[in-house]
């Protein structure tokens, strides 16, 4: 196996494990709504997640380890992925907060802050910011 094998190996392992953590989310309920469904697919897409991996994943969520980053920043960006996909052609409609606060629980911020976190993250979305302003705002949102 050459490095650039080992290297898209793990790549799309992590893709797959961020996936299946967000399919756990959105099952929390038990169920799928439209919407989540329309996000999940769109979702899958973005993660280069094939159609036999999303059918596995769906039918057993938990076969991926959850795999939320290490560093703050890589948090951050994750964050900044799934709020442009939630914000996006307000897919998921008046739960897009909510949604967003479970994803972003699940990614390892704290219950104290998670709201404010969720707030600014759409706060800076409306004004359409690039990821290097949406990670400045987000590390000096305290300063």
């Amino acid at each position: 196996m050459s490095f650039a094998e080992l290297f898209d190996s793990g790549f799309k392992n992590r893709n797959k494990g961020h996936f299946s953590s967000i399919v756990r989310v959105a099952m929390e309920n038990g169920h799928l709504s439209e919407e989540e469904r329309h996000f999940l697919d769109k979702l899958a897409k973005e993660l280069e997640i094939s159609t036999e991996e999303y059918a596995e994943i769906m039918e057993n969520p938990l076969k991926y380890p959850i795999n939320p980053p290490y560093l703050h920043t890589h948090r951050i960006e994750r964050l900044y992925d799934l709020s442009r996909m939630v914000y996006a052609d307000h897919v998921l409609g008046p739960k897009q907060k909510e949604i967003l606060t479970r994803f972003a629980l699940a990614l390892g911020f704290t219950p104290g802050n998670v709201h404010y976190i969720v707030d600014k993250a759409l706060s800076l979305l409306v004004l359409n910011v690039d990821l290097d302003t949406f990670l400045f705002e987000m590390q000096h949102m305290n300063k």
